[in-house]
């Protein structure tokens, strides 16, 4: 069974609980606060509302039952849709767009090859 790490994403009190392969949970993180600090750059009307990361652990164990996991592929699909949906013209919004669309694809192969070895 494959290691995965889980990260915890913050917006407002609402807390969201993505589940990675423990190899690429750094990089989300590393996104989020990227896509975070240049988010305020983007000038278009319909940017959507991002969370923080706050935390990243080994083993999750939710105790209420309105919370649920979120597989990382679901993550990165939504939000590669949402940042795809940005009508902007005053930021390279394409650079921030490739960078989703690359970990999207590590996540795709990762579990194509996990898919094969089970």
């Amino acid at each position: 069974m494959p290691k995965m790490r889980y990260l915890v994403f913050q917006q407002e009190s609402r807390l969201e609980f993505v589940e990675m392969p423990a190899d690429y949970a750094y990089q989300l993180s590393a996104l989020n606060l990227r896509l975070n600090k240049e988010i305020s750059k983007l000038t278009a009307l319909n940017v959507p509302r991002l969370p923080i990361a706050v935390a990243e652990c080994d083993h999750l164990e939710l105790l209420r039952e309105e919370d649920q996991i979120v597989s990382g592929i679901t993550y990165l699909n939504q939000l590669e849709k949402s940042f795809a949906a940005i009508q902007e013209t005053e930021y390279p919004l394409i650079s921030l767009l490739t960078e989703i669309r690359a970990l999207e694809a590590q996540l795709e192969q990762w579990y194509e090859e996990e898919e094969l070895l089970s």
